[in-house]
């Protein structure tokens, strides 16, 4: 009973603190706690992230623009940029779904991007997140 009380109060803490832009339990728990391997992730995935993005800009085709999202999708997902991960799976949706990718989504997409990509740069630079 004791346990289900503090389960209950739990989300409410969290609720206070602000969301990082990468889940950092998570990419820890992917990482086996090694902590070099976390930055080298990071690195990657700050460079397949701006690959994917700026591809997607530039994408016209079906094909081109679901090849895109999909990979910014699952790279966001592997990292723990749930943030990304969940605009990038709604474009996706609408994609497949034949609606138009609207531009301000496309924009939220980017603006999630670039916080991301600020969060890295501070993360390998070191300082305090």
């Amino acid at each position: 009973m004791a346990q289900r009380a503090i389960v209950e109060h739990a989300p409410a803490e969290n609720a206070k603190r602000p969301m990082r832009p990468v889940d950092l339990v998570h990419l820890a728990k992917q990482c086996l706690g090694d902590e070099n391997l976390e930055l080298e992730i990071l690195r990657l995935f700050d460079t397949t992230l701006s690959t994917y993005f700026g591809r997607l800009k530039l994408s016209t085709s079906f094909d081109d623009l679901a090849i895109n999202l999909h990979s910014i999708k699952g790279a966001a997902a592997g990292v723990g940029a749930w943030g990304v991960s969940d605009l990038a799976t709604a474009l996706e949706k609408d994609l497949k779904a034949g609606r138009p990718l609207a531009p301000e989504r496309v924009g939220d997409l980017g603006m999630a991007v670039e916080e991301v990509r600020d969060f890295i740069a501070r993360m390998l630079a070191n300082e305090e997140v």
